[in-house]
């Protein structure tokens, strides 16, 4: 009799069940931090722009000491603040949280340390509080996972069980600050998960479940940035427009993701320590706040208005918010502070797509999609090509906006715009460019394991050579000296008794020793018992992980009733992944509408008239 080739560190439904209910507790925890850090936010602002102590969430560009000169150097202390947390805090609340989070499941087996979910929000709300023009979704998103990465080492748990629970965090932190459900699922999945397995989408979706409705007992029950009712997004005559304009989002895409990168470089040739560049990159937002007010800060509003305020939807305004905000945005976040990409690319995206659709109105009057549309769809676009989280920011869009019936434009949109980000930058993604830098590269393409969903009886070998259990030893290796016999090619064997149940694997090392024992051996005594064993309806996958976490190269396939039915080889497995391989390369033509004749002429394969 042989032992399964594979166990799980938890049964599979009680696995789902534990991490199910762990995800609960996290959602919690990691909902109140969202809550915490939305109002600290909001306390550093009215500290450093209404000169008040409260925690009352507020627009730095409303305040009393917006575009007065000592909101020039607001934003220096607040670099000089976070640039002290980071020298004697930890460098790793540096940056906007998402590709920090990426690195800890990469390379930390999904542990993060707690002083990091301790001063990841309190450096994040002073940079955005002293008017950083951050958002707070990616160092919400990383404390999230900060929460369900520190739960999760208090039990015995597997790297990959880890890895949901930091995801369920994650997205419980996103669903509690949008209340977008849907949305910080896939986004958990598209950037942090990189998989689709009922281990993880249930935990993560009950995680962000709780979130939401955290969100709404906290804040509102409606979407966070409603647009007007009745918003025309076009019909299948406009879709060429939303492609078109998917393809400029592309673009646009590229141009801040790589700005974002060429900026980092400059900073690190400046022949000043690294400790500096937070307060130089607050004199950039303290001089661009000082003029255009709307770039401090968050942004939320900034985003409501360019959906809804006519007064908004001017192309010189548009203009000098769209340079101002990425300017800002680009020059403070290469320096290595804390904060966020998300709002940041949504006031962008918005405000070029409103640009867009103000252009596009004045060339043509009578076009029926408003600014609004397209502002929603910039911000979808943008957001997804550059993070490319596509599903994730069209889903976003909807639900943030309560615009479900822009999906199909928003989806043209966003398509288009993720296809120009891969032609230009490939794999590498204004999150994981940082990773590529330090050697870690994220692939965003998801494609089915050929070993996941092929059977071991479609590539094991039948025709097995048996060793009878009762047979001597010199015997059987008589006929492995025979070149003719089958035998000879093979180093290891499977043992059956009279009924042809597996009893055991001999290997020639095996019988070898047997043969040079003093007294006759039979094949069974020298065999290997209860070995590794497959079933002809499990995956390949499971025959090649006993192979390599046993360090064997051959595994007997028996039935429901122990009873040899094939012979799995690494060969086998390799030969399965070539074919696999070809047929990825190989082009065929599956219909021909004629066929050569043997001069190579084609002629009409129907038959002639009669």
């Amino acid at each position: 009799m042989g032992q399964p080739a594979l166990g799980t560190h938890l049964p599979r439904v009680s696995q789902i069940f534990a991490l199910s209910v762990f995800s609960s507790g996290i959602a919690l925890l990691a909902g109140a931090a969202a809550f915490a850090l939305y109002h600290l936010i909001g306390f550093f602002t009215n500290l450093f722009y209404y000169e008040r102590i409260s925690w009352e969430f507020v627009d730095p560009a409303n305040g009393p000491v917006a575009g007065t000169p000592w909101s020039i150097g607001v934003p220096v202390i607040g670099g000089l603040l976070v640039a002290l947390l980071i020298r004697f805090g930890s460098e790793k609340i540096s940056g906007h949280g998402i590709p920090e989070a990426m690195e800890a499941i990469i390379t930390g087996r999904s542990k993060i340390q707690p002083r990091v979910g301790l001063l990841k929000p309190i450096s994040t709300a002073i940079a955005i509080g002293s008017g950083g023009p951050f958002g707070a979704e990616g160092p919400i998103i990383q404390t999230g996972g900060t929460v369900g990465s520190i739960f999760s080492q208090f039990f015995r748990l597997t790297s990959g069980e880890r890895r949901t629970l930091l995801a369920c965090g994650a997205a419980a932190g996103m669903a509690a600050t949008f209340g977008t459900p849907i949305a910080a699922v896939l986004l958990v999945i598209e950037l942090l998960l990189f998989e689709f397995r009922a281990r993880s989408f249930i935990p993560v979706a009950i995680a962000s479940a709780i979130g939401t409705r955290m969100h709404f007992l906290m804040f509102s029950q409606g979407p966070l940035f409603p647009v007007p009712a009745g918003t025309n997004f076009g019909g299948l005559t406009e879709l060429p427009i939303f492609a078109a304009f998917g393809v400029v989002c592309g673009v646009l895409a590229v141009v801040l993701t790589r700005a974002l990168y060429g900026l980092e470089d400059a900073f690190v040739r400046l022949p000043i320590e690294r400790f500096w560049y937070p307060a130089l990159g607050g004199v950039a937002v303290g001089l661009l706040g000082f003029v255009v007010p709307r770039v401090l800060g968050v942004g939320y509003d900034t985003i409501q208005d360019i959906l809804t305020d006519p007064r908004m939807l001017v192309a010189a305004v548009l203009v000098v918010l769209l340079v101002a905000k990425a300017s800002a945005w680009l020059v403070a976040l290469s320096t290595g502070t804390s904060g966020g990409v998300l709002a940041p690319l949504f006031v962008t995206g918005g405000a070029f797509g409103a640009l867009f659709g103000v252009l596009f109105k004045d060339l043509d009057p009578t076009f029926v999609v408003p600014a609004a549309a397209f502002a929603l769809a910039g911000m979808a676009a943008v957001f997804g090509a550059a993070s490319r989280a596509t599903f994730a920011a069209i889903v976003f869009a909807a639900e943030v906006s309560g615009a479900y019936a822009g999906l199909v434009s928003i989806l043209v949109s966003c398509v288009v715009a993720d296809a120009v980000m891969i032609l230009f930058m490939g794999d590498r993604t204004i999150m994981t460019e940082k990773l590529a830098r330090r050697g870690l590269l994220v692939r965003y393409e998801y494609e089915t394991n050929l070993l996941d969903v092929v059977p071991v009886s479609r590539i094991m070998a039948s025709d097995v050579v048996r060793a009878p259990a009762d047979l001597p030893v010199s015997e059987f290796a008589a006929r492995l000296g025979d070149p003719s016999r089958p035998e000879s090619k093979l180093r290891s064997f499977a043992v059956t008794n009279g009924t042809g149940r597996l009893v055991g694997v001999v290997t020639r090392s095996d019988l070898a020793r047997g043969g040079e024992a003093t007294v006759p051996k039979k094949v069974l005594e020298v065999a290997t018992h209860h070995p590794f064993v497959v079933r002809p309806e499990q995956p390949c996958s499971v025959a090649l992980e006993a192979m390599v976490m046993h360090d064997i190269g051959h595994l007997p396939v028996v039935d429901r009733d122990e009873r040899l039915v094939g012979y799995l080889s690494r060969g086998d497995l390799l030969r399965a992944w070539r074919r696999r391989i070809q047929e990825e390369r190989e082009r065929e033509i599956g219909f021909r509408l004629w066929r050569r004749t043997a001069s190579g002429a084609a002629s009409d394969p129907r038959p002639p008239p009669s």
